[in-house]
């Protein structure tokens, strides 16, 4: 393709700019995210989340049976439990969770964690939109174990 040849049509419908601040933000049993690209803006490819925690907020230990996951940690540090080693990643530090590899993380140290999650394929952002809508409060853990069941997330 030529430097300056015009760009196809449908890749500029394609093109999606998300700035600072924008994105569908959620708290999702308290893990606060910004969804900032979906299964639509990807054509299923992909979604993209930020997350913005406080210390002590994690995931427990659980399995993707569809998605793969890579998280960039952007700010702070976030403790990975994965195949029985712990491992504590700070900025600038990447992680790549295979689907089926069981693993759990939480936000560890004094202040909280920024991180991108890449999930692949998409989907999963109907997942938390879900559980973003239960009421506040202690989970009622049947719900949130169903909801995520059927998106293939199993807590083991």
């Amino acid at each position: 393709m030529e430097k300056n040849a015009p760009l196809n049509e449908n890749v500029l419908d394609a093109v999606k700019i998300i700035v600072s601040g924008e994105g569908l933000a959620q708290n999702v049993l308290g893990d606060v995210q910004t969804i900032k690209l979906t299964g639509k803006d990807t054509n299923g490819m992909f979604t993209i989340v930020e997350n913005d925690n406080a210390p002590g907020v994690g995931i427990p230990m659980h399995v993707h049976e569809n998605e793969d996951e890579v998280f960039r940690i952007l700010e702070g540090k976030i403790e990975f439990i994965v195949e029985g080693k712990t491992r504590i990643l700070k900025a600038g530090d990447t992680i790549f969770l295979p689907r089926q590899v069981p693993h759990a993380f939480k936000v560890v140290g004094e202040r909280n964690a920024k991180a991108i999650v890449t999930v692949i394929p998409s989907g999963i952002e109907h997942m938390f939109e879900q559980l973003s809508q239960l009421p506040a409060g202690p989970p009622d853990l049947e719900k949130v174990f169903g909801i995520c069941s059927s998106f293939g997330i199993k807590f083991v």
